[in-house]
């Protein structure tokens, strides 16, 4: 059996094939990058997860309201 040297690869694709693998392997990745960079952007906005100015004690009322809710919820 004669081995085809234009297929001579670990992957066993053509120079073009892997070529337009790697395109379309760039295009998904870089698109699920900016919509994971906006989706944190969107997340930063709603809630900030480093503290402000008055530091994590500033959230000890949010924590309240949480535990107010959940006894509503959960008697």
């Amino acid at each position: 059996m004669a081995r085809d040297p234009s297929t001579d690869t670990l992957s066993g694709l053509t120079a073009q094939e892997a070529k337009e693998f790697h395109r379309l392997f760039m295009l998904g990745f870089i698109g699920f990058t900016v919509i994971a960079i906006i989706a944190h952007f969107l997340v930063w906005s709603w809630r900030p997860w480093f503290p402000g100015v008055g530091g994590y004690a500033e959230l000890q009322g949010a924590v309240e309201h949480a535990s107010q809710l959940a006894q509503t919820f959960f008697g």
